[in-house]
């Protein structure tokens, strides 16, 4: 694809540079002269200092013969008017934007009722925008949900029910699985589980049946959901009620945050969460520095307490005892403090930590620190734009393994080459590995095996190494 990015920024950059590692042709703008020295110095791409918000500058870069553009400049405005100017030329373009602003959001039931010619049949999209990604939705919802699954690890999930899940474990000293070859798992337990990555001092691998496993190792483990505590319990990690939970940061993320786990307290969907208990402002604090922050905040959540304090105060730590909580989650804008505060609070006694950072780099770091499960914002913003830039077949994306690897949820159409073959048949060890598949007109998963022949309409989820466009082309026919 020829890709056009307004903005060259970290995640400018960083998706500029997933996307050349694909073979992309890529075209990178910013109207910061220092930025764009950075950019040209870390891409081999064509970079260039210009208003990205300006259509004459954007068709003398060549805006008439790319494929896809995509906005992630500072502002939401820039990035919004720019698609926008785009689009009134180049309706065909690809048109992707990040929006932080809530305000821009149209609630689709609200709006087809009052406007219902408007928004049916064909129509542009609102704005002129195929996709807005919002970074802090898309922290919050990976935080939800480690705290869904106690905070013990990473997980991605898939299904409507999320019939299954990727659970990222470290094998623990005096594990059954320390020093075991990986085909003789099903010597240990009847689950069904599929071993979907290795990680030893950090290389992440596709591993084989020869693949031995050592205490240290980190693993991610695919299985059903009603299984993951039984996998848990093997790799040696045991999952506690979280009763007190605790979160440092009252601003966008954390406001996000705090709705989910209160909402779904009152639901009682997070009963086996926090330990069955029926007082939810005895278990959930809030806990902000900005006095008006805290305002909103106990106004906003009248049933939780609202603590107005520096969470690395030692005086104010014990005051509240908020070393006695099960779990803090830091999700302040500030993200190497929130590495911190997490840090320091589990040297006090916290049992569990789950750190905001702003990306992949930092997840080795947080893991020394001891900090159970870390959060890149500006990944999860990549992953959520990559989705869309791999065609129509692809409907999502999920780096793991600190980005190592990408887990793709495709579509299987009629020019696949894969169609009427078997896993057997296209088994390729160590280039790939085919997690689930969803049979066409099926609504639920199953675990593949060497008989399973695929058809066009099939939904497949896929383990591949990050970049390996080869092989998503192989099964989606894009």
């Amino acid at each position: 694809m020829n890709i056009m990015i307004v903005g060259a920024g970290f995640t400018g950059i960083q998706l500029a540079r997933r996307l050349i590692n694909e073979k992309n042709t890529v075209t990178l703008i910013d109207n910061d002269a220092d930025v764009v020295s950075h950019a040209s110095n870390r891409l081999d791409c064509s970079v260039y200092e210009a208003d990205g918000n300006n259509l004459e500058n954007l068709e003398e870069l060549g805006l008439s013969k790319i494929d896809a553009l995509v906005t992630v400049t500072s502002s939401d405005e820039i990035n919004m008017i720019t698609c926008s100017l785009v689009d009134a030329v180049y309706p065909d373009i690809l048109k992707i934007a990040r929006v932080r602003n809530y305000a821009y959001y149209v609630n689709k039931n609200s709006a087809t009722e009052h406007h219902a010619e408007t928004f049916t049949g064909k129509h542009r999209p609102l704005y002129g925008i195929d996709f807005m990604i919002h970074p802090d939705v898309e922290a919050a919802q990976a935080i939800v949900s480690a705290v869904e699954h106690g905070a013990v690890s990473d997980v991605v999930s898939f299904g409507k029910d999320d019939e299954f899940e990727l659970t990222a474990i470290e094998i623990g000293k005096g594990s059954s699985l320390d020093g075991m070859a990986l085909k003789n798992i099903r010597n240990i337990t009847e689950k069904k589980v599929i071993v979907v990555y290795v990680e030893k001092d950090d290389e992440a691998s596709l591993p084989a049946g020869d693949t031995v496993l050592h205490a240290g190792d980190r693993i991610g483990v695919l299985s059903a959901r009603e299984d993951v505590k039984s996998v848990l319990a093997i790799c040696g990690t045991k999952v506690e009620a979280l009763k007190k939970i605790a979160l440092v940061g009252a601003g966008r993320i954390g406001t996000i945050v705090a709705d989910h786990i209160i909402q779904k307290g009152k639901n009682n969907i997070f009963k086996k969460i926090l330990g069955g208990v029926r007082k939810l402002s005895q278990d959930f604090v809030i806990i902000d520095s900005d006095k008006e922050a805290c305002k909103a905040a106990s106004e906003r959540y009248p049933d939780a307490k609202v603590f107005c304090g520096d969470a690395t105060d030692e005086s104010f730590i014990q005051e509240e005892q908020i070393d006695k909580f099960n779990l803090v989650i830091s999700a302040t804008h500030n993200h190497e403090m929130n590495m911190v505060i997490c840090a320091y609070l589990e040297s006090l006694g916290v049992e569990k930590t789950i750190a905001l950072v702003s990306h992949s780099a930092f997840i080795p770091i947080t893991r020394k620190l001891g900090v159970e499960v870390a959060v890149p914002l500006r990944d999860t913003v990549v992953d959520s734009i990559m989705s869309h830039l791999r065609g129509k077949s692809v409907t999502g994306i999920h780096t793991v393994s600190n980005g190592n690897l990408e887990i793709v949820e495709c579509d299987l159409n009629a020019r696949s080459s894969i169609n009427g073959k078997t896993l057997k048949e296209i088994a390729a060890p160590g280039e790939y590995l085919m997690l689930l598949v969803k049979k066409g007109g099926s609504e639920n998963y199953q675990l593949p095996h060497g008989d399973t022949v695929f058809s066009s309409g099939d939904h497949l989820v896929i383990a591949v190494k990050s970049g390996n466009k080869r092989i998503l082309e192989k099964f989606s026919g894009d």
